[in-house]
């Protein structure tokens, strides 16, 4: 408020509401706290303004769960990755099976083929073909040594390994009703004239390969199929079952 006395001045000590000092003026001058100060900054009430006169924000972030894989819908949220599952020797004990199982198959179609370990040769399986009853006995001797050998290459390098797995239940299945039929009646095991305990060796493990994959030390090692199989496996197994009985009963 002016001051006569002072030629019109405002009294520095006056204010409009009265003696008293203008408190909403200095208010305004008065620099305003940082909210982002130490705790010791808000005293004892943890705010500038106390409990009462201020809230502290009550929003909170929503965090997702960490996703292990993918949902039902296949689908895997943004910025997760999927753990790397530990596989112990799994793959190695697979390469182990997989490469004896093959290397079997590799020496029995030499034999047939080109004779060796004292085996009967091309002309020696053709004439066993011819006695079982097989038409075509010549083109079946090529094809059955050819495919044991391919087959079981294939099983021993990892490739194709469902298909390579289901043509040895296929030749396994020939093998097992070719003895029945030599000597009629069940005849397991192998000291026996017509027993099928290694043909039946064979074919489990040609099974279990088909369902377990070929695991990562494989050339297959890297296809989710081969490391994670499921429908496909059963299909392929089904279709070498069928091809194998099928060359029995429609190939006489």
């Amino acid at each position: 408020m002016a001051d006569n006395k002072n030629g019109g001045i405002p009294d520095a000590g006056s204010s409009p509401y009265g003696n008293q000092p203008d408190e909403h003026t200095l208010e305004m001058h008065r620099p305003r706290e940082s909210y982002l100060g130490s705790d010791d900054d808000f005293g004892a009430g943890g705010t500038p303004l106390g409990n009462d006169a201020y809230a502290a924000p009550t929003e909170q972030m929503y965090r997702p769960e960490p996703v292990f894989g993918a949902d039902a819908g296949g689908a895997v949220a943004v910025g997760e990755q999927t753990p790397k599952v530990r596989r112990g020797t799994l793959d190695l004990g697979l390469f182990v099976l997989r490469a004896a199982v093959g290397a079997i198959l590799v020496a029995h179609g030499l034999q047939k083929l080109v004779g060796l370990w004292n085996g009967p040769g091309l002309d020696g399986f053709e004439s066993l073909l011819r006695d079982a009853g097989y038409h075509q006995p010549a083109v079946l001797a090529i094809v059955g040594a050819v495919g044991e050998i391919a087959a079981g290459g294939l099983l021993v390098l990892g490739l194709l390994t469902p298909f390579a797995a289901a043509a040895i239940v296929a030749i396994m299945v020939n093998a097992v009703l070719f003895k029945h039929e030599l000597e009629p009646g069940v005849q397991f095991f192998a000291a026996e004239s017509s027993g099928f305990e290694f043909e039946a060796l064979l074919v489990a493990c040609a099974v279990a390969i088909t369902l377990t994959g070929p695991g990562r030390i494989a050339i297959d090692g890297r296809r989710g199929w081969a490391t994670r199989p499921f429908l496909g496996s059963f299909v392929v197994l089904l279709l070498g079952v069928a091809a194998g009985v099928c060359l029995w009963i429609f190939g006489r």
